[in-house]
């Protein structure tokens, strides 16, 4: 064997690394594409079920087994939201730097797991729940061990395997495949629809279990599903293709930075083809050259060698590590364009819910629980993204010639337009309900009208969601792709924490005005609130941020991918 190897080597002018990933990438051809997805298609809607319906009931729970007070319970549920989407960017820059994608979502799902298994012990065992003769604001004692080891393991095992396992199905492309464009965006839309299939079983068949049959069994119904999603997960790997791990990102990106001020009193060259550039056989074969762009030029001088010879990291760093961090900077403005998207979508999961609590439930001859309020835009999705995959998008392919109909960006563009919608029309909603509610409080309108702001908003998250998940896996440099995927998903994070801040501004703000000196929100009961002010505040301050995204996109520049030679700069 050793003799046949080193005439391969002769033969083909191949280094030692160059010929084992070549044998590698001859093997890998037999893996991937939608094949390999299936697996992750099924653990997306297993691991979904338990999440979901964790959202729609952990806030009855922390308020009636754990006997924490209202305000308290939804805190510590947004909270745990929060640092779950939050915690995506840990998985993502394991995933890319020190694991592979399949094992860094199988030990945080382990970390899942031992959460959901304590969490459904302290909701069986009533000696470990906290006394419910009184609320309070937290919980005291071995209880509060218990309980908030569970919430942890739970936030750190989910948001691990959510910051992974969307771009573990991704990577199962060539991206020298013509369709790799085609076949990637189809991709986000098949998880995304497994997602929501999950969503759906969860805000149904789980949460009836949780008011029917009791707390335990609903967790415990969500452990077994992720249990068997991570060992259907497991079965895949035999098909899956590896992508190769990057260097640390974090360092890569100092090092432009260091690199960039140290050499801040050089000349860049007139011809950006002197500045440092590695030719192909000596590039890592995770990192894909990119070309030089305009923008940023200061970060040029990372590339600038001192004396023509020296590539010190710490002096030089390449072209392509330059533009990585130009492409991180490009991206930044669009994260931050959908995090008051996200805002609002927290409304949909807190002051929507208590308006559904005053509402006439019936749909129909179907009487729907509080907590399955969620169903609504769930159906929307689960209806629309095989609509938009099989009709849309081939229709709008032969309008503009585009591999996907649309680019990312105006995905994401047309679900920031309906989100301002859909909080123009929960304001005019909640008028109607309020009014309904004061002027015969026995006889409330019916919860068919949520549908519309519900809804509406689905159709945006669609949009949004499908559309950031695509955008940041391809404009992301190729050693940062998991950790760019969960951008999408810590926008999420900071939407949820910025909902309580503005929740705290305004009623700061608006009881120094208000006659009754009280504010928008802080009534107790919410027909006395102002809460179609405070969905109307949302809604301009979406159209706000709209036109500011509007700039940011038109600025933006997607990547351009080089074919490569075995010239050098």
């Amino acid at each position: 064997m050793k003799p046949f190897i080193q005439q391969e080597f002769r033969i083909h002018n191949l280094s030692s690394m160059d010929f084992l990933y070549k044998l590698n990438y001859n093997k890998s051809r037999r893996r991937g594409g939608f094949r390999a997805c299936i697996f992750v298609f099924v653990l997306g809607a297993l691991e979904n079920i338990g999440f979901v319906a964790n959202m729609s009931i952990m806030v009855l729970y922390f308020h009636h087994v754990m006997s924490l007070g209202i305000s308290t319970s939804a805190n510590t549920l947004t909270n745990f939201l929060g640092s779950t989407f939050l915690l995506t960017i840990v998985g993502g820059f394991i995933s890319d730097t020190y694991l592979n994608r399949l094992y860094t979502c199988l030990i945080f799902g382990f970390l899942e797991i031992t959460g959901l298994l304590l969490i459904t012990i302290q909701a069986y065992y009533k000696n470990s729940q906290a006394d419910s003769g009184e609320k309070s604001s937290c919980v005291k004692g071995g209880e509060a061990f218990m309980f908030y080891t569970s919430l942890c393991l739970l936030a750190l095992g989910s948001g691990g395997v959510k910051g992974s396992i969307a771009a573990l199905g991704a990577d199962q492309f060539d991206r020298t495949d013509p369709e790799w464009a085609r076949s990637v965006a189809s991709y986000f839309n098949y998880y995304q629809f497994s997602v929501t299939i999950g969503s759906l079983l969860a805000v149904t068949a789980v949460v009836w279990i949780a008011l029917n049959k009791g707390w335990h069994w609903a967790f415990f119904t969500g452990l077994v599903t992720a249990f068997i999603g991570f060992i259907v997960l497991t079965l895949g790997k035999p098909f899956y293709m590896s992508q190769p791990l990057a260097s640390s990102s974090i360092v890569k990106i100092s090092q432009v930075i260091i690199a960039a001020i140290q050499n801040r009193n050089l000349k860049l060259p007139e011809n950006p083809g002197m500045l440092h550039e590695t030719a192909k056989k000596e590039r890592d074969i995770s990192e894909e050259k990119l070309l030089h762009t305009k923008q940023f030029r200061f970060l040029d001088k990372a590339a600038v060698l001192w004396d023509g010879v020296n590539t010190q990291p710490r002096r030089v760093c390449t072209v392509t590590q330059v533009e990585e961090v130009k492409k991180l900077i490009r991206m930044l403005p669009i994260f931050s364009s959908t995090v008051i998207m996200n805002t609002c979508l927290a409304q949909l999961q807190t002051f929507s819910v208590i308006q559904g609590y005053m509402m006439e439930p019936h749909l129909a001859t179907l009487n729907i629980p509080n907590p399955s309020i969620p169903v609504i835009p769930i159906m929307f999705m689960v209806i629309l993204l095989p609509l938009y995959e099989f009709f849309f998008i081939p229709l709008a392919r032969r309008l503009t010639g585009h591999p996907t109909g649309i680019t990312q960006l105006q995905r994401v563009g047309v679900g920031l337009v309906l989100s301002v919608l859909s909080m123009g029309i929960a304001g005019l909603v909640e008028v109607k309900r309020r009014d309904q509610a004061l002027k015969n409080p026995l006889k409330p309108i019916s919860l068919f009208w949520l549908s519309f702001q519900y809804g509406i908003f689905g159709i945006a998250d669609m949009f949004v969601m499908v559309g950031l998940m695509e955008f940041f896996y391809k404009e992301a440099p190729s050693g940062m792709r998991s950790l760019s995927t969960s951008f999408s998903l810590l926008s999420l994070s900071f939407g949820y924490f910025f909902s309580s801040i503005f929740v705290t501004i305004i009623n700061a703000i608006t009881e120094k005005v208000a006659a009754s000196k009280q504010g928008w929100l802080e009534a107790k009961e919410l027909n006395h609130n102002k809460l179609d002010y405070f969905y109307w505040f949302l809604a301009i301050l979406s159209s706000l941020n709209f036109a500011i995204y509007l700039l940011w996109a038109s600025w933006y520049k997607y990547r351009s991918d080089v074919k490569e030679t075995d010239e050098q700069y």
